[in-house]
């Protein structure tokens, strides 16, 4: 999640949001070349660099999108030559497992992951009885600074590539397929862009990613846009810069007040695009888009919990029309050792109940995987301590 403080506004405020992530850059290392940053027409090019017939770039994203595998020694439709040769030019390790833990009865699985040059970031793969998500990372840490937020205080490190990203997604699909998850073998259902980072600082990539995900078989895998979720904290030219992709991927705006006043505080870059202007583009993005927009709020005991705070979101959400936005308020998963905690139960009904009088569809989040440090960074953090 989001900004240090908010300095004035760029004269370009769009190439700034689109590249936010430029400001607290720590070391960084740019990922090796691999398949999945090719598009299918550079794949054929790759392989015939290598001496290699065209089709073989068909056959290996047969075995990376459709079975879920980068292993040569499953490639058995290749020659053995043709294979270690491709794989070893197009396929290089970009994530390792360094620590996995489990929840829920093993239905949700959070995974810390290594990358090559040695950052961290985390998904989640959460199974429910009718779906199941998987929470990825897009940046190695963030450089948002949200004060509650456990990757916030990480800082950035660094953007993922595109390959990054989907190697997390390819590994949630095959640990899926092949039944390591409890309930039996199953497929990939929904995605949201809610581990480290903001997604829209590092939107080349976020949307390259995307692109991936829906892309039909065997080019890609196959996935519906509108079980995706990209998250933002409010970088408004990116969201309308979204607004006109044409991929009708769901829009999620983590908001945390209604009130510039304390928004400046949660969420720093508040300073730069307020309340009003982050709920206009996301008014905007259902516009354009149809897709009904999903408003998520951290509810934080004593901080952002009041009543009157949830009658002020109704209302700013109402005066924007009705039917075009949903809100998810999310019990905070805290940090160890943090002093924001989660609000109290009578207090986050109530809260829910305001909404609700207003006519605001509301649905409390589920917040799996609090025993397992859940909320994301709080791994990386540990490892680092």
């Amino acid at each position: 999640m989001t900004v240090p403080t908010a300095a004035a506004a760029p004269s370009n405020p769009t190439s700034v949001a689109l590249d936010f992530s430029a400001s607290r850059r720590g070391p960084r290392g740019k990922p090796p070349r691999h398949f999945v940053d090719l598009t299918p027409e550079q794949r054929v090019q790759a392989v015939t660099d290598l001496g290699e017939k065209p089709f073989r770039a068909k056959q290996l994203a047969t075995h990376y999108f459709t079975h879920l595998t980068a292993d040569p020694a499953a490639m058995t439709d290749l020659p053995r030559a043709s294979r270690d040769l491709l794989v070893a030019d197009l396929f290089p390790q970009l994530l390792t497992a360094a620590r996995t833990m489990q929840a829920d009865g093993g239905t949700t699985v959070k995974t810390l992951w290594h990358l090559f040059d040695g950052a961290k970031v985390e998904s989640v793969l959460m199974r429910y009885p009718n779906r199941t998500t998987l929470c990825v990372s897009s940046q190695a840490g963030c450089g948002m600074a949200c004060p509650f937020c456990a990757t916030g205080q990480l800082g950035l490190t660094r953007n993922l590539s595109t390959a990054e990203i989907v190697e997390q997604v390819r590994a949630a699909a095959r640990s899926l397929a092949d039944g390591e998850v409890p309930g039996g073998p199953t497929r990939l259902s929904n995605l949201v862009f809610m581990g480290m980072g903001e997604p829209l600082a590092n939107y080349k990539a976020v949307m390259e990613t995307v692109r991936r995900l829906v892309a039909p078989t065997p080019d890609g895998l196959g996935m519906s846009a509108r079980n995706i979720t990209v998250s933002t904290v409010g970088l408004v030219p990116a969201i309308e810069k979204l607004t006109t992709e044409g991929v009708p991927v769901t829009l999620a705006v983590s908001l945390h007040a209604p009130d510039d006043e304390l928004r400046d505080e949660l969420v720093p870059i508040n300073t730069r695009w307020s309340v009003d202007e982050t709920l206009d583009a996301a008014r905007r993005y259902f516009d354009v888009t149809g897709r009904r927009v999903s408003i998520e709020y951290a509810l934080i005991r004593d901080i952002n919990d009041h009543a009157w705070r949830a009658d002020l979101l109704g209302e700013k959400l109402n005066a924007r029309g009705k039917g075009w936005v949903h809100c998810n308020p999310i019990p905070l998963n805290p940090t160890p050792g943090s002093k924001w905690t989660a609000s109290d139960p009578a207090v986050e009904d109530e809260f829910v109940a305001r909404l609700r009088a207003h006519g605001v569809p509301t649905t409390i989040r589920d917040t799996r995987g609090s025993d397992i440090d859940g909320a994301c960074g709080q791994l990386a953090a540990e490892e680092d301590e």
